[in-house]
């Protein structure tokens, strides 16, 4: 499961958990986006918060990890080179599945590789806040729409800009996130202040 995870909230955990049992699923492996290609660097929380946040938010779930890969990584992440390097950890028996937000499948065609990226692994698309997978056809032609599978979940309108704007209003995110994520955001004085000088806002799932 890629994304950007500023910060992971419940909206996710639940896209994961019914992937991993929709398709029988060995595990899910959180992957919170290094450097977004898509987004100001400022416009981002740092690597190392948000992948602590995933840490905290996964624990008591023993199908769930999380992986380093493109925290560590240098340069841009692209979700390209992480599916092949993870293919190639996994070996040539491993079925590869890409589990991302419905606004984040919605503009794959501005991806880096994106059509490599389309055949490398299978696709899960969880809906999202205002984003309508009805579009799919529309936004990737018929043959990669039939590459797409979707999720059908609790109608849970949830998402990491959102919590953003609750915290730096001083409005609390109680049951939006998990406890350990909440205290979190609290300790380390996440999202308080703005990050850029032209006060951008990021969208939680991108390439």
């Amino acid at each position: 499961m890629g994304g950007t995870f500023d910060p992971i909230h419940y909206g996710h955990l639940i896209a994961a958990e019914e992937a991993r049992s929709r398709f029988k699923l060995d595990e899910v492996v959180f992957i919170p986006c290094g450097q977004p290609a898509h987004k100001k660097p400022y416009a981002v929380t740092p690597a190392e918060d948000r992948y602590a946040m995933v840490v905290l938010a996964i624990a008591s779930n023993p199908w769930f990890t999380v992986s380093r890969l493109e925290v560590d990584r240098p340069g841009p992440s692209y979700a390209i080179d992480t599916i092949r390097q993870l293919k190639e950890q996994l070996g040539p028996e491993a079925e590869v599945f890409f589990i991302t937000g419905a606004d984040a499948i919605l503009e794959i065609a501005t991806w880096h590789d994106n059509g490599s990226l389309l055949r490398e692994c299978q696709f899960i698309a969880a809906p999202r806040p205002g984003s309508d997978l009805r579009r799919l056809e529309e936004a990737l032609g018929r043959e990669r729409a039939a590459l797409v599978q979707t999720l059908h979940l609790p109608c849970v309108e949830i998402s990491s800009t959102d919590i953003r704007a609750r915290v730096a209003a001083g409005d609390s995110i109680r049951y939006l996130t998990p406890e350990p994520v909440e205290s979190y955001i609290v300790k380390r004085h996440l999202y308080r202040a703005s990050r850029g000088p032209e006060h951008e806002t990021a969208s939680s799932d991108a390439d």
